[in-house]
């Protein structure tokens, strides 16, 4: 890369800034990505809140729910965190730039078992609901045209039915385990949340650092996509090869390969879906192939 992909909004030469969680499993998932794409964090000492992230990105750790405030404040150009907390933070100008795809959560509405309500929309004006988001859950219930009373909690809502605090909760809901276990029960669904990489919308209109974040995301999307594809390498008859191609048809046919002093067969080479790899493996058995390899990809760009 050249020098002038330092370059960040009002040409300050210096690495770009990307904001990350500074613990917890969205922590760990995003340095992974990111050294899968090429960019390891080096770090100066151990509990350092600040990475090299090769010459380009710098890395700061903060508060998965800061990190928001820190791209709208410019002191950072991109960051990784929920999509739920850039809905919560109400800031406009950060913009989605790729899904991650992992930390995916939900928002829900939920109330205790024992309740007959069976639908948020049906919950009577003045309910009480606790939640640690209370943007995101006035603006849902005045898409139900339904005024509410917000308790704010910053810990665990759960127990706030059970306490007379509030009537239901809004709250991010994983697998359902921790409703079950105190007693409620989701009604609704207000959002779908996964790890993003976003940006300020000032760091976008910066022509230099909008194709540096472009290429960024493109490296790190070229991850994503390899993690859901596996290489498949096989000898196969050739005069099955009709039957094959159907059976491994790749991103744009399977490639053939003549083998050395094998006139009766070719070797095929494809990218197939890991979550088929058994099946397509039994199919191309069973049209008698042979020598089957399979392996991950690092990286695939379209």
């Amino acid at each position: 890369m050249t020098k002038d992909m330092n370059a960040v909004p009002g040409d300050l030469r210096r690495p770009i800034r990307i904001a990350l969680p500074n613990k917890g499993r969205l922590s760990d998932r995003a340095l992974e990505l990111f050294e899968q794409a090429g960019l390891k964090a080096q770090f100066r000492a151990d509990r350092a809140l600040v990475a090299s992230l090769g010459d380009d990105f710098q890395a700061i750790f903060v508060r998965a729910s800061d990190i928001p405030e820190y791209l709208a404040d410019g002191a950072a150009e991109m960051g990784v965190t929920g999509a739920d907390l850039v809905a919560e933070s109400g800031h406009e100008d950060l913009l989605d730039v790729l899904d991650l795809g992992f930390g995916r959560c939900r928002l829900s509405v939920a109330v205790r078992d024992e309740s007959d309500v069976r639908s948020a929309a049906v919950l009577p004006p003045g309910t009480r609901v606790a939640t640690s988001f209370p943007r995101i859950a006035r603006k849902y219930f005045e898409s139900l045209g339904t005024e509410i009373e917000i308790a704010s909690v910053s810990g665990a809502a759960e127990i706030a039915p059970h306490l007379g605090v509030a009537d239901v909760i809004v709250d991010l809901v994983s697998t359902g385990s921790t409703l079950r276990v105190n007693g409620l029960r989701e009604i609704d669904t207000i959002m779908i949340s996964t790890a993003r990489l976003v940006a300020s919308r000032a760091a976008l209109e910066d022509d230099v650092t909008k194709q540096v974040i472009d290429d960024l995301s493109a490296a790190l999307e070229s991850v994503l996509r390899a993690s859901e594809k596996r290489y498949l390498m096989t000898n196969v008859p050739r005069d099955r090869l009709d039957e094959v191609r159907e059976v491994i048809p790749g991103l744009s046919g399977p490639t053939i390969v003549e083998v050395l002093d094998g006139d009766d067969w070719v070797a095929a080479h494809a990218v197939v879906d890991a979550d088929r790899v058994y099946q397509t493996i039994a199919r191309l058995k069973a049209l008698g192939a042979e020598g089957i390899l399979v392996t991950r990809i690092e990286r695939l760009m379209p």
